[in-house]
């Protein structure tokens, strides 16, 4: 079974930039109810989707207050939960983030340790790569980043 996540956040001065689980110097930040950790967000819904549990909207509402200022690895760890109450394994997880700055090269291994962690999968079963969009719309112009993940999941 395969699993398709995507979010999207704002970026505004004075926000703190947290991605893949990984608090990122930049003068720009997200902004959102939880951390806004664009790519666990999307994690968490590729997860979801997989098994058809839903979304991170419906498992953590942005109008309940337990989720504000949250840090999104409890959400990764709830999906993951959910896949092993299936009776469930995931495989593999590819994570494409889409941002204009700063660059990721220098987080991206701790980006994969924070993500196979919580996944419970090697190393070697999780992808983080990132493009720009070459200044292009809300992303070029540094009003928002987005993040796409595509995961594999199997009965155990």
């Amino acid at each position: 079974m395969v699993g398709f996540g995507f979010d999207v956040h704002r970026l505004a001065e004075g926000e703190s930039l947290v991605l893949g689980g990984v608090d990122i110097p930049s003068p720009l930040g997200t902004v959102a109810h939880s951390d806004g950790d664009v790519m666990f967000h999307a994690l968490v819904d590729a997860l979801l989707g997989a098994l058809a549990l839903g979304d991170i909207g419906e498992h953590f509402p942005d109008t309940d207050p337990r989720w504000k200022g949250a840090p999104s690895s409890a959400f990764v760890e709830h999906a993951v939960a959910l896949v092993k109450e299936q009776n469930c394994h995931i495989v593999n997880i590819d994570c494409t983030l889409v941002l204009e700055s700063p660059k990721i090269l220098p987080f991206k291994q701790t980006m994969r340790e924070n993500i196979a962690r919580l996944c419970g999968l090697p190393i070697e079963r999780v992808a983080v790569k990132a493009t720009t969009s070459e200044r292009i719309g809300y992303v070029g112009r540094r009003e928002g980043v987005h993040a796409y993940v595509i995961c594999e999941v199997q009965p155990t």
